[in-house]
């Protein structure tokens, strides 16, 4: 049995793209694996956030995680700030780690593109990403495939303090999205779905009412060709469409072609509008019942001791190798 972590940030509402992604994954791993999953509160503040929003972001994403599938007693769900390792070990792997790697990830060149300056947060982000996976001494890593030089940067710290210092850390492997997982925007199919996009129809978010998600899915942009068939170069459109109609429902996208042969796009959308509300409906209920229940904040005590138990073993051996401490 293999150890897994991840995280997401608590950042606005989570959409069906982070779900398809990642979450639907985080709870397919439990049965087979020791999950440690968090809210990576830490991670979010490397831009400005209203504190009290983060707040209800936090319980939000936790509830979200419940009522997706994630199951307690299989997995540890904790926020990240209540476990204090991640910022100490943060700190020890920035003494090893180099601003030349750092200033090479794609995501701090894309975040500060045409600014001045930016939060050193942001610049060593991945550094702190890096201690949340080895803190818990971690084999498998789900994340999508925008995270994969993240990944890279950690397993290159890890395996540089194991050979300066003696084996200090478990070498993590990255398990990233399955084909056709990834979801892209649905005003803009070449683009991945996002939380940042300002068009709010842009996108699914799981705790959407019915009727948002009938208007986001009947405005999505399809072409003026009018054939359903699956075209990534073509098509991207109707190829997003069917991505997300194939991944909820369980049928393959060459069926989906042949079932909607010679019907219109209002139909498939249509269709699609049920398919993507009778997943999301049992989720939100869950969600409802146990975002503001003492439920919640025992399953997120709880976790943060079990990770906490985890961690400070990580740490002890961190500052025996280190010299650091009595």
């Amino acid at each position: 049995m293999g150890r897994v972590f991840s995280g997401v940030q608590p950042t606005g509402n989570i959409h069906i793209g982070n779900y398809l992604g990642a979450l639907k994954q985080f709870v397919e791993l439990q049965d087979e694996n020791q999950c440690v999953y968090c809210i990576v509160d830490l991670h979010s503040i490397t831009l400005p956030q209203e504190p009290k929003e983060l707040k209800q972001h936090i319980l939000d994403v936790a509830a979200l995680y419940i009522a997706v599938g994630l199951d307690p007693k299989k997995s540890i769900v904790f926020i990240q700030s209540e476990v204090s390792g991640h910022a100490e070990l943060a700190w020890v792997l920035m003494c090893n780690a180099y601003t030349g790697e750092l200033s090479r990830m794609t995501q701090f060149k894309q975040k500060s593109k045409d600014k001045e300056s930016a939060p050193a947060g942001l610049f060593t982000y991945p550094i702190l990403m890096a201690a949340d996976i080895l803190l818990y001494d971690t084999d498998i890593v789900p994340v999508g495939n925008d995270q994969k030089q993240h990944i890279e940067l950690t397993r290159d710290i890890a395996i540089r303090i194991n050979n300066t210092y003696g084996d200090t850390f478990t070498i993590p492997e990255g398990r990233f999205l399955k084909e056709g997982a990834r979801i892209m925007s649905l005003d803009d199919p070449v683009s991945k779905m996002s939380k940042s996009t300002p068009n709010a129809d842009s996108r699914i978010s799981l705790l959407d009412s019915p009727g948002k998600i009938k208007k986001s899915i009947m405005r999505a942009t399809t072409d003026s060709e009018g054939s359903i068939r699956f075209d990534t170069e073509n098509k991207p459109g109707i190829s997003n469409l069917l991505t997300i109609y194939s991944v909820f429902s369980g049928k393959p996208i060459t069926d989906l072609e042949k079932q909607y042969e010679g019907l219109g796009y209002g139909t498939l959308k249509k269709d699609l509008v049920d398919v993507v509300w009778n997943n999301l409906e049992p989720i939100q209920q869950r969600f409802n019942e146990i975002r503001t229940s003492r439920e919640l904040q025992n399953i997120l005590r709880d976790g943060a001791e079990r990770a906490e138990t985890i961690a400070e073993k990580t740490m002890k051996r961190v500052k025996e190798r280190f010299g650091l401490g009595l």
